[in-house]
């Protein structure tokens, strides 16, 4: 903290991080990873893909093959490989999470899919493709592109 003579201190934004760092951080939590069910690993790492449930819902019968899916009620999350968010936008209301950690996750999805085998994803182009789709978004390599 800076301080000045006659003058209440000052905050710095260090100061404020601090702070917030010792007080716990987001009302909602710490941040929350998505974990890699026993049994099963992830050699190209994780991200994860999140959708509001009502659209989660609508996705999960018209994937021909799918990872690991959590939901917690509002938001379902399905697990795929690290960098998955390459030269794509994925489409609103879509998030994708890197790291599969989701900020401000009141509590820990529970996992309501996992795959036979021993790896936890959902093929991205398939999970893109379908949400394109279903949100009427137009996939990022279809756009015209303007000089």
């Amino acid at each position: 903290m800076n301080t000045v003579p006659g003058r209440a201190p000052r905050l710095t934004l260090d100061t404020l991080v601090r702070l917030r760092r010792e007080l716990g951080g987001d009302a909602a939590g710490p941040p929350r990873r998505l974990a890699v069910p026993d049994g099963m690993t992830a050699p190209l790492g994780c991200d994860a893909v999140s959708v509001p449930a009502r659209l989660g819902r609508l996705l999960m019968p018209r994937l021909p093959r799918m990872g690991c899916v959590y939901a917690d009620g509002t938001h379902w999350w399905w697990l795929v490989p690290s960098d998955s968010d390459y030269a794509l936008e994925w489409p609103a209301p879509a998030q994708y999470a890197t790291g599969a950690i989701l900020p401000g996750a009141s509590r820990a999805p529970e996992l309501i899919h996992r795959p036979d085998g021993t790896l936890p994803y959902t093929p991205p182009i398939p999970l893109y493709l379908t949400l394109c789709r279903l949100t009427g978004a137009t996939p990022t390599w279809s756009r015209p592109i303007s000089a």
